[in-house]
């Protein structure tokens, strides 16, 4: 059958799920009902998840969940958590509770600049472009005021407009290089906005620049967007207190627990491979609050990533110390959130998760987040050179494989007790449910 086809987003939700369910699978009606089943019963709630984004067909859901008894700044805070992973919000909860009697999180926010570029080409002198944008600094700054004057009102908008020569890389390159403070919003698209009328009016006054020649008016702009590499839209999350308090049992004591700590992230310090595996620990954690607020997972995951290789080698995100007995985890993260616009006054989970943390503003929330990913890290590395990763992982996961079996409540209630004590892994599971079910 022809799996190409025209016009496909001129079709109704019913006439895309009847051709994805005949031309791709063999059994088209239990393709049907497995699509229709996450519909929602409420049409006009799903009319709102089905406009927000093209070719909607049905809802993918993901677990909301939340971790209690973050202590931030000294306020009390549940935080809401989207994600599939299942050890992820049961290890952010305990290290919350872990340090809720340690003094809890201290974090701060240290800028909240955010940037956009208008990438251009300019065949000619570098000295008169650059007189060139001196002259029309200014005219830029102006031209933007109908799109800016709101985000003014608020205290934000334009914080500056730099030309880069960035020939050294690529013959011709130019940069129009713009900072923004966009307050409560993450600001993508006043950003956005900005930086096309920035290259219209750029293009427009190089027209009728005295010092031009004829070639070097006709400047080639190639594109204009925002970045979301925000390395001065940065906050710091810590948590501190007396290496004494780190014991948790006569096994392990403070102090070779804060050792071996510190040398594991030592570790992700100085090798790649180990970095990336601890900094998606840190991410497992905030981009389950970014999600679960409607802010775009997607934009800080990169953004976060090239920070962490800023200076030419991919390292830890997160560091650790002792001084004068005090054991210190902190790290500093760039993060471009929102607390208006886009799904933040759309979706009604994401609504509900902002009220549940006190309707916070931007850097707030940002400040929160970074909690999230400090507390996910701490978790992991506390597992890690304790009792092992798997452990607790593979415990959080025995549901899942239950599920896989479809095993009754009452074989759950024996499994989890039965795994209680002895090790998970899938083999051993499979093995125990068998057992079971040849008894019964």
């Amino acid at each position: 059958m022809q799996k190409t086809i025209t016009g496909f987003s001129k079709l109704s939700k019913s006439q895309k799920i009847d051709w994805i369910a005949t031309t791709y699978f063999s059994n088209s009606k239990n393709t049907k009902s497995i699509l229709k089943q996450y519909w929602n019963n409420n049409e006009k709630l799903q009319q709102l998840h089905d406009e927000f984004i093209e070719n909607t067909i049905t809802n993918y859901y993901l677990p909301f969940g939340v971790a209690p008894n973050f202590l931030i700044n000294g306020k009390h805070y549940t935080v809401p958590m989207a994600i599939e992973e299942s050890s992820v919000v049961a290890a952010a909860s305990k290290a919350a509770k872990f340090w809720l009697d340690r003094g809890g999180f201290k974090t701060t926010v240290l800028s909240t600049t955010k940037i956009g570029q208008v990438h251009f080409i300019f065949k000619g002198e570098f000295q008169t472009l650059k007189r060139y944008f001196e002259f029309v600094k200014p005219i830029l700054i102006r031209d933007c005021k109908p799109i800016t004057k709101n985000m003014e009102g608020r205290g934000g908008g334009i914080l500056d407009i730099e030309l880069k020569d960035k020939t050294h890389d690529k013959t011709g390159y130019y940069q129009l290089h713009a900072s923004f403070e966009t307050l409560d919003a993450m600001g993508a698209n006043f950003i956005n906005s900005c930086l096309e009328q920035f290259a219209a009016s750029f293009k427009q006054h190089a027209l009728l620049f005295d010092e031009f020649s004829k070639d070097e008016r006709e400047i080639d702009v190639l594109m204009s967007i925002l970045s979301n590499y925000v390395p001065d839209c940065l906050v710091r999350a810590e948590v501190s207190c007396e290496v004494d308090l780190l014991s948790e049992s006569t096994e392990l004591l403070g102090a070779t627990f804060a050792e071996k700590f510190i040398q594991a992230v030592s570790i992700a310090e100085v090798e790649p491979y180990r970095a990336v595996t601890h900094n998606k620990g840190i991410m497992n954690g905030i981009d389950a609050v970014v999600l679960a607020t409607g802010n775009d997972f997607r934009a800080v995951e990169a953004g976060v990533h090239a920070y962490a290789a800023k200076d030419g080698q991919y390292r830890s995100l997160s560091h650790a110390k002792i001084e004068n007995g005090i054991f210190t985890f902190w790290m500093d993260i760039p993060l471009a959130l929102g607390t208006v616009g886009g799904l933040t006054g759309l979706h009604p989970l994401v609504k509900l998760a902002l009220e549940l943390l006190d309707s916070p503003s931007a850097k707030e929330l940002m400040q929160i987040t970074a909690a999230a990913g400090l507390a996910q890290n701490f978790g992991a590395l506390r597992s890690l050179i304790t009792t092992g990763i798997q452990q607790g992982h593979m415990k959080m996961h025995l549901l899942n494989i239950l599920n896989q079996f479809d095993a009754t409540n009452k074989e759950k209630e024996h499994l989890i007790n039965h795994f209680k004590s002895n090790t998970v892994t899938h083999s051993a599971v499979v093995d125990a449910i068998k057992k079971i079910r040849i008894k019964h």
